[in-house]
């Protein structure tokens, strides 16, 4: 079988939902505070983190088990699982964050290509989770980033299937470099709307309608984050396109030889 015959493993019924379910308390997680009106008591609720945490590991759990139950993902599928968590989360202290290079980032987004976007959501959060425990880096923040991180894995495994070559490549640095941008802005929504001290026009007011608090967080997100964000899209565009031939290819031979959706037959024995 040739590479190009290589399929990213499928979405089953089971697996779809417990993604929903997931990115559905992901998208509440995020977006809560620009609904709360002005007596909410956000900061009470700055430090709810760990309770998110406690939560999205079970669900996670559940994206895992209806994958396997959906596809029958053995031993070999979850050793991958490890093997590129273990890479992604090696490789994001390569730039310590510096400027925003991110290197961990083109080998999600690859591996989000070739293995589909129910694994590569759970790949992406747990190489975010393994990273933040190598660098020290647990904290409040830490289930948003697994959360972010899964959905750019995922939005890459549902890219269009048939490109190949040069063509693809094109395709998912643009993809990197489209969901880089948006890592960094649905970061920022998380610790924004608890910031205090910051000017008028890019503070986050509680009860004012969601249209004039997004003005300000656009405002924000020009004003703090796209020096990084802007600097993690063009590492992120320039790994894909010089390294992807060799991942892309190393990915679809190890998932070529695992067989994932390889059907298990038995013969009688000759004597």
């Amino acid at each position: 079988m040739s590479s190009g015959q290589v399929r990213p493993v499928r979405l089953g019924r089971r697996s779809i939902a417990a993604l929903a379910l997931v990115s559905g308390v992901g998208v509440v997680a995020f977006g809560w505070p620009l609904l709360a009106g002005p007596d909410s008591g956000l900061s009470a609720h700055a430090k709810d983190a760990p309770w998110l945490f406690a939560a999205l590991l079970p669900l996670l759990l559940g994206v895992v088990v209806a994958t396997i139950a959906d596809v029958g993902l053995d031993a070999k599928a979850i050793a991958m699982l490890g093997v590129l968590a273990a890479a992604g989360a090696a490789l994001r202290p390569l730039g310590a964050g510096t400027a925003g290079i991110e290197p961990m980032f083109f080998l999600m987004v690859l591996s989000g290509r070739v293995l589909g976007p129910g694994f590569g959501f759970v790949l992406g959060a747990v190489s975010m989770f393994a990273s933040a425990l190598l660098t020290g880096g647990v904290g409040p923040w830490m289930p948003f980033q697994m959360l972010a991180m899964g959905w750019v894995c995922m939005g890459a495994g549902l890219l269009p299937g048939p490109i190949r070559g040069r063509a693809e490549l094109y395709m998912l640095g643009a993809y990197g470099a489209v969901s880089s941008i948006l890592y960094g802005t649905v970061m920022n929504l998380q610790g924004w709307p608890y910031i205090g001290g910051l000017a008028t026009g890019v503070s986050f007011v509680p009860g004012d309608p969601v249209g004039e608090n997004l003005a300000r967080f656009v405002a924000y997100c020009l004003a703090t984050s796209l020096g990084w964000d802007l600097p993690r899209a063009v590492v992120t565009v320039v790994l894909s396109v010089t390294l992807g031939p060799a991942v892309l290819k190393a990915l679809r031979r190890a998932t070529r030889r695992a067989a994932f959706e390889t059907p298990v037959t038995f013969e009688p024995s000759q004597r």
